[in-house]
């Protein structure tokens, strides 16, 4: 198939990669997607495929599944441009597929890192261990991962207060520290089984997470001094099972299940002049996923998937808020909600001639959610998703994609519980009667290569949205409360370009020039003004650049990266949030000095800023209200340096 381009493990020769997540990088035209944090498998896959398969664990995220392969094991790695017959692409466009080596292999993984922040002289220190054994087509592999981290979107800067005629109310100092560690442990086996191969997986994972923040006097006039704390405990659990069986050349099938549980306990205290506010959620909730894809081949030509999928989830959450010491009672503070969803789904993939590949799909989804609690209800929903997907090849270096499908997006359960945002002056109240946002989405990709291994692609998507999730008022005996809420209907529009230029003719030996950049635009009607706007949390423009260059003669690889920033807006019904964060870089530089051994150095978070604007009402804002203030935040962490060490035998 013209959708199919290999290559070889010695295209990724001169780049010296330890791992096949470095491989991944240096695909032309190809942007790694690690997948989404959603409920079932099928709308959680990333973009990669291991042996043409998925990784069959969602905690264990595609990232590090990759960077336990070492370079060495892959045979290589395929691009499929649009889909091929005998691939399940599972909803995307391009994917690679890493092929390993056949064969005995052993590999020993050891990393050390350490992070420091110059701003503060924090150290952020690291370990990594890693094992993988395969013999007789059966698998086993491990890792243990424990390091600190802080979050880069808490530092230190300005706080300025003005009215609606500009005046100043008030300037503070924004001192704010975050961050935390994590422990992680995973493992996996496979072996041949009763014709078949079957494999195990766990994993589990502990990460606190702790933010504060002290604003303090200023200037002339004077913000009230304020003290923020926000401490977080997750755990995570996961168990995993798969089965695959080959019956001849034309029949297959896949068979997974899984088990997810976690648990989070977050507190958070507030204290200001007159004010001291105590928040505290605790909520565990758990996953159990059923799928089973039966595939027949029954011409080279011609793929047919149909399967099923089922998912039991659950939410327990509780709440409990108080200012001065007095209860407040906060709109579905306390609820337990279930969902059983099924999905039913039948593919078809046909590829004519080596330059034609259609893809034609319908997917069912029922589900049925009940709450309980705070808010008792209970609802049944049910959803077809087309898809129809074609890709036509006319020559060696041009190729057309064009989807057509109806996305439907998941319900979000923390969407049904309270939360907070005390330092924005925000009680979020919980909504249980969502119903997912629907989008009919059409798009179209033209891909052209050139330069022997560069390329540059333009995709155009346009988003007919229904039911969309954003942000409505509800009204309380304790208050008026912000809550996530169906405001009607809405539009996105996206364009996409991505390029991988190679700069060997441009007197760069070994160089590479990679971008990924989107612009963004959507609509919607705003449910407290009536008024058209965006929709909320989306980024008119957001991307990278990178630049990387491999100097196999000197053993080492270096290069950079460009953030080109972006900016979300959030509407309440009484403020408007507006986040931004700066453009801002890395550099980096990676020597092997002896086979297996690598040390890579890193200075990220150059120029790097964040500012927050909070526009608000004194009440329900309007066309013609005035705000009453504006509170403009602006933080800078300042740049952090990067060190490690890695061994692998």
């Amino acid at each position: 198939s013209s959708g199919v381009v290999s290559y070889p493990a010695a295209f990724f020769a001169a780049a010296q990669p330890n791992t096949a997540r470095d491989m991944i990088d240096r695909l032309p035209g190809f942007v790694f997607d690690d997948g989404s944090s959603v409920r079932g498998f099928e709308g959680a896959a990333g973009n990669v495929l291991i042996d043409g398969e998925l990784p069959t664990s969602k905690s264990d995220d595609l990232e590090s599944v990759l960077r336990r392969i070492p370079a060495s094991q892959v045979a290589r790695i395929d691009l499929i441009r649009g889909g091929a017959p005998g691939v399940d692409m599972h909803g995307k466009v391009l994917v690679a597929n890493v092929v390993r080596q056949t064969g005995p292999s052993a590999t020993t993984v050891v990393s050390l890192s350490n992070q420091y922040l110059t701003s503060d002289g924090r150290q952020n220190p690291g370990i990594r261990l890693e094992a993988t054994q395969r013999k007789d087509g059966a698998s086993l592999e491990g890792s243990l991962h424990i390091s600190r981290f802080v979050d880069d979107g808490a530092g230190d800067g300005a706080v300025v207060q003005t009215g609606p005629d500009n005046a100043l109310q008030g300037a503070a100092r924004d001192n704010t520290k975050a961050g935390g560690y994590v422990a992680a442990a995973t493992g996996a086996y496979e072996r041949p089984l009763l014709g078949g191969k079957f494999g195990i997986n766990a994993s589990l994972q502990y990460q606190p997470y702790a933010n504060d923040e002290i604003v303090g006097v200023q200037g002339e006039p004077v913000i009230a001094s304020s003290v923020e704390h926000d401490h977080q405990n997750t755990e995570q659990a996961e168990l995993g099972l798969h089965y695959t069986r080959d019956f001849g050349a034309r029949l297959s099938i896949e068979t997974l299940a899984i088990q997810q549980i976690d648990g989070e306990d977050s507190l958070t205290l507030f204290d200001t002049a007159g004010e001291d506010d105590r928040f505290r959620e605790q909520h565990t909730n758990g996953e159990t996923i059923g799928r089973s894809v039966l595939t027949w081949r029954p011409l080279k030509t011609l793929t047919v998937e149909t399967g099923a999928e089922t998912a039991y989830n659950w939410l327990s959450s509780h709440v409990n808020y108080a200012t001065n010491g007095a209860q407040v009672v906060v709109p579905a503070a306390n609820v337990d909600v279930d969902e059983l969803r099924g999905e039913a789904f039948a593919k078809a993939t046909w590829a004519p001639s080596a330059r034609l590949n259609v893809e034609l799909g319908l997917r069912e989804e029922v589900s049925h959610v009940a709450a309980g609690g705070d808010v008792t209800l209970a609802k049944t929903l049910q959803y077809p998703k087309p898809r129809l997907a074609v890709t036509w090849s006319p020559d060696a270096t041009d190729q057309v994609r064009l989807r057509l499908e109806r996305e439907v997006g998941q319900l979000d359960f923390n969407d049904f519980v309270a939360a907070s945002s005390l330092s924005t002056g925000q009680i979020l109240a919980g909504n249980p009667n969502l119903v997912p946002q629907q989008a009919w989405v059409v798009e179209a990709a033209y891909e052209r290569g050139f330069l022997k291994d560069g390329a540059a692609t333009l995709t155009v998507r346009h988003s007919e949205i229904s039911d969309v999730v954003d942000r409505a008022p509800v009204f309380a005996p304790s208050g008026a409360y912000d809550a996530p809420a169906n405001i009607g209907g809405g539009s996105k529009d996206e364009l996409i370009g991505d390029l991988s230029l190679p700069l060997q003719r441009f007197g760069v030996s070994g160089g590479l020039l990679k971008s990924d950049l989107t612009w963004r635009r959507s609509s919607v009607t705003d449910p407290t003004t009536g008024q058209e706007r965006p929709i909320s949390g989306l980024r008119p423009f957001e991307g990278t650049v990178n630049f990387s260059q491999d100097l196999p003669k000197w053993r080492l690889s270096w290069g950079g990266e460009l953030n080109v920033g972006w900016r979300q807006r959030y509407y309440r019904f009484d403020q408007i949030e507006t986040d931004a964060l700066s453009r801002f870089g890395s550099v980096f530089v990676e020597v092997r000095p002896r086979p297996g051994w690598s040390v890579r150095a890193e200075l990220d978070d150059i120029g790097i800023g964040y500012d927050r604007r909070l526009a608000n009402w004194a009440d329900v804002r309007g066309p013609g209200v005035p705000f009453s203030n504006l509170d403009d935040r602006n933080l800078t962490l300042g740049p952090e340096a990067y060190l490690r060490v890695r061994r692998n035998w």
